[in-house]
């Protein structure tokens, strides 16, 4: 198949390239290009760090920083509040500027192997959803919870906001 018609066929997949992608399209274009994230840095009174399970295949299981990454002709803003009602079923504020600015790049791995991270100073508006706290026992993924300080088992990625922590 000549370049053009495959190029032709991904097209005719994507009903929008600001939607979600088809997950096959999603995972070719990550495999050729950088990402770009965001990722809500929020910490309460008594400066614990608000951090979810995550256990999605890509990386171990592990806590890690809240994050999404922004669709095409999203602004950074919109991703931020749509992270944060995704994962944490809350609202929050953010400084416009980023904390820090990271690439992200896994040493053997195609598909989502390569990020440009922003990391955004976050407060909560409110709680998040009480229903996805962590309790007790092995975290289930999408479960959130409080650390004082940056937890063992943080997915190897987000080594990077030890020192925010």
């Amino acid at each position: 198949m000549e370049i053009g018609n495959a190029i032709e066929l991904l097209e005719a997949s994507v009903k929008s390239p600001s939607g979600e992608l088809p997950e096959e399209v999603f995972l070719f274009v990550s495999g050729i290009t950088p990402l770009v994230n965001v990722d809500l840095l929020i910490k309460d009174d008594q400066r614990r760090t608000l951090l979810t399970w995550r256990d999605d295949g890509y990386y171990p299981a592990g806590w890690h920083v809240p994050g999404g990454i922004i669709r095409y002709k999203e602004l950074a803003s919109h991703r931020i509040h749509a992270v944060a009602a995704n994962e944490l079923g809350a609202e929050v504020t953010f400084k416009s500027a980023p904390l820090a600015i990271n690439e992200i790049i896994h040493p053997s791995r195609r598909a989502r192997g390569h990020f440009i991270s922003h990391l955004y100073e976050c407060k909560l508006v409110g709680s998040p959803n009480e229903n996805l706290r962590h309790r007790h026992g092995i975290p289930k993924p999408g479960e959130w919870a409080w650390h004082d300080r940056c937890p063992a088992n943080i997915i190897s990625v987000h080594e990077v906001y030890r020192a925010f922590m």
